[in-house]
């Protein structure tokens, strides 16, 4: 049974309402007659999935001992105003028996078995070879969508057809009045945060692009996965989704931040949001991400200052958080005890890089005082961004533009 939720707060709920009055033509008419059914773009994209056309999209979500949480996902997202899509649910080897027990809604929800526990990075790799749709949307098993979550994304592709990939607005499930995030950004310090995490939910910016969105509620165009290879199965999750938003960036892709598409998230709800396990992956990939990612002027800037401000950071918290200390200093040996893949993998993404050094700076936020504050770095949407329609490779940056950019 879908669980019932506390109000979003007066932003939040005033974004749903324009979302509805939106889908559903509230207050206007066509041709000077009420709208109906045939008029509705959502009706007849439900209509076309009842013909058994392509869907939409496809949702994967990667379970592992999630609970009932899983279960709650799943009937929000059963909810969905817009019926065209399939559901993926990835089965990490759970063994708390949430799988077992779980009631899938109808015949577009079905669970891959992984067999063993992939990860978050992998279990959407895995899923995503199995999808049909041309967007993908990754969706935590600790996140409940709102009704209209995907028709307010779908609404987001038309509006800006050269976008790769859109983010939801993530209310903390345990306090509607406070943000969970909207969307990533990235620091010079080599840090990543979600915009606005644990500030209230008046403060949500309206729509614009940010570095990446956050994977507990995200849509990808499928063919711009295919052309970046998907999440890197080596992260095994945290930072991975930065890490793919880094990669889609150097492709010539772009982040539309969407306010009215709003799911409620709980946030390492299975993993502990300061876990060993947390800690540790978070301080490795934060590295491998820099290798990977930063052109050579950037990296030899940048990665210093990176080991300088968790050195500080570390030497800060020596005496009141030893645990961190220790566990953080474990996953930065990590990362350098393992270069290997992370230079291979660089090797042939900055190959492929399709912008500028000076564009990739343009991208990261300098302001240190946004991430100490959490503040949102979400940009206007230029113009080329919400043009009319375009061929799907377009959503990267053409090889005639690529030759054109400055070589740095």
């Amino acid at each position: 049974m879908a669980s019932t939720s506390p109000p979003l707060g007066p932003r939040a709920d005033a974004a749903l309402k324009v979302a509805r009055d939106n889908e559903h033509g509230a207050g206007f008419t066509v041709g000077g007659r009420p709208p109906t059914a045939s008029d509705s773009p959502l009706e007849r994209q439900n209509a076309s999935c009842d013909r058994g056309a392509p869907p939409f999209a496809t949702v994967v979500i990667v379970a592992y001992n999630s609970g009932d949480l899983l279960q709650a996902c799943v009937d929000a997202l059963a909810a969905q105003t817009l019926r065209d899509f399939e559901a993926i649910i990835v089965d990490n080897a759970s063994a708390d028996g949430s799988v077992e027990r779980l009631h899938l809604p109808d015949a577009r929800f079905r669970i891959i078995a992984a067999g063993k526990n992939l990860g978050f990075a992998a279990g959407n790799n895995l899923a995503f070879e199995e999808a049909k749709g041309p967007w993908i949307a990754t969706l935590n098993p600790d996140a409940t969508p709102a009704p209209d979550w995907l028709a307010a994304l779908k609404r987001a592709t038309e509006r800006y057809p050269t976008a790769a990939m859109f983010g939801s607005t993530q209310i903390d499930a345990a306090d509607p009045r406070r943000l969970d995030g909207c969307g990533d950004a990235y620091s010079f310090l080599g840090m990543s945060w979600r915009g606005l995490h644990g500030r209230s939910v008046e403060l949500l910016p309206p729509v614009g692009e940010t570095f990446g969105p956050c994977a507990a509620a995200a849509l990808y165009r499928r063919d711009v996965l295919e052309e970046v290879g998907g999440f890197d199965a080596a992260f095994f999750c945290y930072c991975e989704d930065v890490d793919l938003a880094f990669r889609i960036r150097l492709m010539g892709g772009v982040c539309i931040q969407t306010p009215d598409a709003v799911v409620r998230h709980v946030g390492s709800a299975i993993s502990g949001r300061d876990s060993y396990f947390t800690l540790f992956h978070s301080a490795r990939n934060r590295v491998w991400l820099m290798l990977k990612n930063l052109p050579w002027p950037l990296l030899a800037l940048l990665l210093p200052i990176h080991l300088s401000y968790m050195a500080l950071t570390l030497w800060r918290h020596r005496n009141d958080r030893p645990d961190y200390v220790s566990v953080t200093y474990a996953g930065l040996r990590a990362a350098f005890a393992n270069l290997r893949p992370a230079l291979n993998a660089r090797r042939l993404i900055q190959k492929r890089r399709r912008v500028s050094t000076a564009a990739v700076a343009r991208m990261i936020c300098w302001n240190p005082r946004k991430l100490w504050r959490c503040d949102p770095d979400v940009r206007p949407v230029r113009e080329s961004n919400s043009s009319a329609p375009v061929e799907p490779s377009d959503a990267l940056v053409s090889p005639q533009r690529e030759a054109q950019r400055e070589t740095l």
